[in-house]
């Protein structure tokens, strides 16, 4: 699971840029190259170390995991991608094995002192202790430590007792090799899914020689089997991959299914063709979103994710715009796998807490927020309302769920405020805290113009109500300490799934995440053994109704306001071939191609 930054947006240039046409034939370029645009900076490329959505999907073209899933399937199937076959489960759901499909290779690194490096089973036990080594403080351990697997916290919390360096060398239970080309995941309580886990970048197999290599500076350094490698990288401006010469041969034969046009139409540009198409991905930091959609205008990225605020001239009423469809220009659109949300520390004196008056003043805060004037003005209608914390293609998702999680009633709030003692009591206009006390809501944001405009939709729904809010500002990656730290009253982004568990949606309400997945710190016992419970069942009926009990207590509780489900619009120029984007595969530049190659 990722976060990802909110992407707001505004109307501002919108005119000028209408009037640039596509100029791609008249700009020269090199055969078989990718050229895409990231909105926020990478962090690093060592998958322990990674939170966001960006620097997965570089990793994901990099390291490979056991399984993977089928690119066009709808919906989503699991496939073996390093392993031989999908995994040997146990009937209690505590016992997987995995068998490693031989004549795999690492792409050549000086790390490897000349020799070709086979992947092996104990590379992948080796990455998933990496996660327990409290050197790097993994955020994503809790996937693990949730699922408990056997005797490996035992081991981080010796290190971290004894104040020593992890041993990756004591064998334990949890995790551990049975020959050369198979290992084994034990666990201690039942996860019918933990094996979609495997299935993540989280989990790409990475040599245990490489980060002994290059130590510290292992994520400027990713080495794996996949089909690229990393040529080039300066930070927050340009990362470059090249095609990995050691990667083993492997053709396109995913299958979509019937009546799927658009996965009909990849499969006939792909039919037969061996993987990767591209020699080479250029992708340039492009962080506003106006130099992107200029960029992509002029042909100078091939594909594009539109920008919510250029959404009325390259999609109107959501179809693509003319003067785009004759210059060949193809459109992609549909809703993602992600929930926008803004959270409430439950830390925090003022807002955080599970006494009735702070309950009410966080549903006040959640009624009082326009959320279709936010869809509307913000993110151009490319999206549609949350009702839980559960997105779309995942379990727990369910269509026809309704609740208060997206109503938006001013009288409500005032109402509760009221209630609940939140008064004017000195008569200036604002509301005060029941003890007569200021009450100022603080809402951490990045600076830049798509959040301050996302910003005064906020301010202008809590002045509605008598709520005076006021703004933190900071960058994305100090944002993300801050709030691992619990620093911030409020903040918003989006979450991302990985697989197709919408258990981990609730998991971002469990006590024991706390400064993990848990930024509201949220704790509620009733909760936590609904969480637990629905973890341990199988897919089904049960399960479904756990888990709506568990969304009912969110929305009853507001730890996390969930605004919206996006829809993502994949622009593609009209040499691109191969692109679907998959609700959580995220390796996807093996399929694409250049077609025909421009000199």
């Amino acid at each position: 699971m990722r976060r990802r930054q909110v992407i707001a947006g505004s109307a501002a240039a919108l005119a000028t840029a209408q009037l640039v046409p596509p100029q791609a034939a008249n700009e020269p370029r090199r055969s078989r190259t990718l050229r895409i645009a990231f909105n926020t900076a990478e962090t690093s490329f060592d998958p322990p170390q990674i939170s966001d959505s960006n620097s997965f999907a570089v990793a994901a073209s990099i390291f490979e995991s056991p399984l993977t899933y089928d690119y066009l399937a709808r919906p989503v199937k699991l496939r073996p991608q390093t392993a031989v076959t999908l995994p040997e489960i146990s009937g209690d759901f505590t016992r997987f094995t995995f068998d490693i499909r031989p004549g795999i290779f690492f792409a050549d690194d000086p790390a490897f002192r000349g020799r070709k490096r086979e992947l092996v089973a104990q590379d992948y036990v080796y990455s998933v202790k990496r996660f327990y080594d409290p050197k790097l403080n993994a955020e994503s351990i809790y996937i693990f430590e949730n699922a408990k697997v056997l005797e490996l916290s035992e081991l981080r919390a010796k290190a971290r007792r004894d104040k020593t360096a992890f041993d990756y060398d004591r064998q334990v239970e949890g995790i551990r090799a049975t020959d050369r080309y198979t290992f084994q995941v034990r666990l201690g309580a039942p996860n019918p899914r933990f094996h979609h886990q495997f299935a993540t970048t989280m989990t790409g197999a990475v040599a245990r020689e490489v980060v002994q290599a290059y130590g510290d500076d292992i994520g400027a350094h990713p080495v794996g089997t996949g089909p690229f490698k990393l040529e080039s990288w300066r930070r927050a401006s340009r990362i470059v991959l090249t095609r990995n010469p050691s990667f083993r041969e492997q053709f396109f034969d995913a299958q979509p299914e019937l009546d799927d046009a658009e996965a009909e139409s990849v499969a006939s540009e792909l039919a037969g063709e061996r993987l990767p198409l591209l020699d080479r991905v250029e992708i340039s930091v492009i962080t506003e979103a106006q130099p992107r959609w200029l960029a992509f205008l002029e042909g100078s990225i091939d594909l594009l994710a539109l920008p919510n605020e250029f959404a009325p001239i390259a999609i109107p009423n959501n179809r693509l715009a003319p003067h785009l469809a004759r210059s060949g220009v193809r459109l992609q659109r549909g809703l993602q796998p992600e929930m926008a949300m803004t959270y409430f520390n439950m830390d925090d004196p003022l807002v955080g807490g599970n006494a009735p008056d702070k309950v009410a003043l966080r549903r006040a805060v959640a009624l009082a927020f326009d959320g279709d004037e936010y869809s509307r003005v913000v993110r151009n209608g490319q999206a549609i309302a949350a009702q839980s914390t559960i997105p779309p293609f995942t379990s727990g998702y369910v269509e026809s769920y309704r609740s208060e999680m997206s109503r938006h009633s001013r009288a409500e709030a005032m109402a509760l405020l009221d209630v609940f003692g939140y008064v004017d009591a000195n008569r200036d206009g604002w509301r005060e805290c029941p003890d007569g006390s200021p009450l100022v809501l603080r809402l951490a944001s990045t600076p830049n113009q798509l959040d301050r405009r996302r910003n005064e939709i906020w301010r202008k729904h809590m002045a509605g109500v008598g709520l005076r809010m006021e703004f933190a500002y900071a960058t994305w990656p100090d944002l993300l300490k801050k709030a691992r730290a619990g620093g911030l009253m409020m903040w918003g982004y989006t979450w991302e799934s990985g697989t197709p568990d919408g258990g981990f949606f609730l998991g971002i309400g469990y006590g024991p995440n706390a400064s993990e997945t848990n930024d509201a710190h949220f704790a509620l016992a009733e909760f936590d053994r609904l969480f637990e419970r629905q973890y341990n069942l199988s897919d089904g009926a049960e399960r479904d109704a756990v888990m709506r009990q568990a969304k009912n207590l969110l929305v009853a509780y507001m730890p996390y306001k969930a605004h919206d489900h996006g829809i993502a619009s994949d622009l593609l120029q009209p040499w691109v071939k191969g692109h679907r984007r998959h609700p959580f595969r995220r390796d996807l530049w093996r399929f694409i191609g250049v077609d025909p190659p421009l000199a």
